[in-house]
């Protein structure tokens, strides 16, 4: 397959960028059931609007508690299905493992985007990946895609690399990804 060949993703994170996380003591967490699962308001919007500029939309997702015994496997695949059925996505990559695992796939690995290109035939020099965590941000870096971290101030460390950006919403993450692309 050529270079020419390779298509542009957004890399998402679940919990806190598509869905609402449940901020206990400053850390967040990702629901627990189908139906504590919430939709943050404008997502549909703006990743259309990502959509539109010829984006994959691929939501990559640390979900340890599988491994630790406190969720299902077909919980989570649950949740997906219903957030494909509302938002404009197009694939979902889970690391189901615990920090212990040593997976490749834990976020902040990049094994987790680098499958998904390989996959998908994605382009990783293009891309960006939105999330609100230290993880996030540094398998976006480790992976090569230009990071933007959602900044909601949660009570653990940030990022030991350097995002493209740092804002306060999904929306001033759309808005830098638009602005980028424009240049």
């Amino acid at each position: 397959m050529g270079v020419g060949a390779l298509k542009p993703a957004v890399f998402l994170d679940r919990d806190g960028v598509v869905n609402r996380a449940l901020v206990r003591d400053g850390k967040p967490h990702p629901p627990q059931t189908l139906e504590d699962l919430e939709v943050l308001p404008d997502t549909p919007d703006l990743l259309a609007r990502l959509k539109v500029l010829g984006f994959s939309l691929v939501v990559v997702t640390n979900q340890p508690d599988v491994a630790r015994g406190t969720q299902q496997r077909s919980v989570i695949d649950a949740m997906h299905q219903h957030l494909n059925s509302r938002l404009p996505l197009d694939a979902f990559y889970v690391c189901d493992h615990d920090d212990a695992d040593r997976c490749p796939c834990r976020k902040p690995k990049p094994g987790l985007l680098l499958r998904a290109a390989d996959d998908l035939a994605l382009a990783l020099n293009e891309s960006f990946l939105i999330g609100d965590r230290w993880r996030d941000i540094d398998a976006g870096t480790a992976a090569g895609v230009r990071p933007i971290w959602i900044d909601y101030g949660y009570a653990e460390r940030g990022p030991a690399t350097v995002p493209f950006a740092r804002v306060k919403s999904l929306k001033e993450a759309v808005e830098q990804i638009e602005s980028a692309v424009k240049r």
